[in-house]
């Protein structure tokens, strides 16, 4: 994300709000995109509900994200506190015939952060050949484009995608996707070059290997640190009955090897892949939704092992419906039942002198009760237990959270 001046992000929320209301008197209703079967993660930048108008060329919408937590960590706790965790503003445009422009701004942490999360001008020649450029999304895995709050049953997002693969992650670049259809079977493909990453995701707070750190340098919309870009790649396929499969890959230079032409370290590689997967058993209609990643380091042999080469992450949640009906006035609420397992591994490896295994892991589990009135808005209750063992495997650190909380599109 880039982060703007909190004038500059109030000016844009109070024009906002006004052609908002403008929209709003034009056409009192709220339109969501086709959420048809024909959708894949890659369409989530743009499938989002908003407000139309027919004498506006914008399209408007957002989201908001607030809850409560209580925690306890080795049986100490701060006690209850209530948290403004996001709010998000949509708006999209047709400038012309085949060009459209989109974009995502994020107020985080009850404005502690303001940033601009997706901004982009598409350019559409076929369904299998458009353009992209401007602050566009890395499709690394699926959550990170996938993101929304009020279409998870869960407070917290997942460790694997915020704590390993630093979702958000957006970058300045540009690039291509598109989708073509067989029967059942639907393909996608994006490739974007962007800027990258930086040696803070080695030189940073952690004192580990730790890629949302490079998240924080604010050049990085401006100037690529290394001089080379980074690829980012992603095949999927769908197949309406039985769900979707995605194949992703980001990787290039991430240090300043160059300096006025003349080499001055080696060049420092990362390298991601990715897996992700959802699918609905039409049965029960359980929902199963999953990722994993492989993350490549090249680390200078000046750091110590406690500095990983090589992570892995993963998550999976399984939500089920335990009742779908009428209830008030809300035609197709929904009381669900799910669960989340999360796992990271930040430094895979055994330390050379001892030929012991390298800590520095967390696991999670996180079962949670939903309610939704509408698709577009929940209610959720979690109940988190967390598991974190240090680099040296010392007996690990155990906390119990609990959140209360909402999010819903408007």
């Amino acid at each position: 994300m880039i982060r703007i001046s909190t004038s500059i992000l109030i000016k844009l929320i109070f024009s906002f709000l006004f052609i908002s209301s403008f929209a709003s008197h034009a056409q009192d209703s709220l339109k969501t995109k086709k959420n048809s079967a024909s959708q894949m993660n890659m369409d989530a930048a743009v499938n989002k509900p908003s407000l139309t108008s027919d004498k506006s060329p914008v399209t408007l919408g957002g989201y908001l994200e607030a809850n409560s937590i209580y925690s306890t960590e080795e049986g100490i706790s701060d006690g209850l506190s209530f948290q403004a965790r996001r709010l998000t503003l949509f708006m999209s445009a047709n400038i012309a015939k085949r060009i459209s422009f989109m974009t995502e701004l994020e107020i985080e942490d009850g404005g502690e952060e303001m940033a601009i999360e997706f901004a982009a001008i598409d350019v559409t020649l076929d369904p299998l050949l458009n353009f992209r450029g401007g602050i566009v999304m890395n499709p690394i895995g699926a959550f990170n484009q996938n993101h929304d709050g009020p279409k998870w049953e869960f407070v917290e997002r997942p460790d694997m995608a915020v704590n390993m693969l630093a979702a958000t992650l957006s970058n300045a670049g540009f690039g291509a996707y598109g989708k073509t259809y067989a029967g059942n079977w639907i393909f996608g493909y994006e490739a974007y070059v962007t800027n990258g990453f930086d040696n803070t995701i080695i030189s940073n707070e952690e004192d580990k290997t730790y890629l949302p750190s490079a998240k924080e340098n604010p050049e990085r919309f401006m100037e690529n640190h290394s001089g080379k870009a980074t690829f980012t790649g992603k095949v999927s396929i769908k197949n309406r009955n039985l769900g979707e499969l995605g194949i992703s890959y980001m990787g290039g230079t991430y240090n300043k090897f160059e300096d006025d032409g003349e080499e001055i370290e080696d060049k420092a590689r990362l390298d991601v892949f990715a897996l992700d997967f959802n699918t609905t058993i039409k049965a029960t209609n359980t929902t199963i939704i999953g990722e994993a990643a492989w993350s490549w380091i090249d680390i200078p042999s000046t750091y110590t092992q406690q500095y990983g080469e090589k992570q892995f992450g993963a998550f999976v949640d399984v939500v089920q419906p335990i009742y779908q009906n009428k209830v008030l006035e809300w035609e197709n609420a929904s009381l669900n039942f799910a669960a989340r397992f999360d796992y990271v591994d930040w430094n895979i490896g055994k330390f050379k002198e001892t030929n012991t295994n390298i800590g520095d892991e967390r696991i999670a589990v996180t079962p949670a009760i939903s309610f939704r009135p509408t698709p577009g808005t929940v209610f959720r209750i979690n109940y988190r237990y967390q598991w974190d063992t240090d680099v040296i495997n010392n007996p690990a650190e155990e906390a119990a959270t609990w959140y209360f909380g909402f999010s819903t599109y408007f």
